[in-house]
């Protein structure tokens, strides 16, 4: 017995991107600026931002309309190579 193919997605759609990163002074600025390149015009103010218990980290909920699975790849790549981001889920 084969295992369930998981779910389509189904472009255009919300998707959710949680970002994880070092507590910075500029790092929600370089995490969006990588946004606005691969995603322009989300929505700036429903953006979570979430900090760790003692402030290490900072952890960023952006949701955007995702265009397809290129789109996705891309911005995660670029993200991690910003060295500032630990993290994407």
């Amino acid at each position: 017995m084969s295992a369930p193919e998981p779910p389509k997605i189904e472009f255009p759609c919300a998707y959710p991107v949680k970002v994880l990163g070092r507590s910075t002074a500029d790092f929600e600025a370089v995490v969006l600026a990588v946004f606005e390149r691969h995603a322009p015009g989300f929505e700036r103010d429903k953006i979570t931002v979430r900090s760790s218990g003692k402030g290490s980290f900072t952890a960023l909920t952006i949701t955007i309309t995702a265009t397809g699975p290129v789109q996705l790849e891309a911005l995660h790549e670029e993200l991690i190579a910003t060295g500032r981001v630990q993290m994407v889920i």
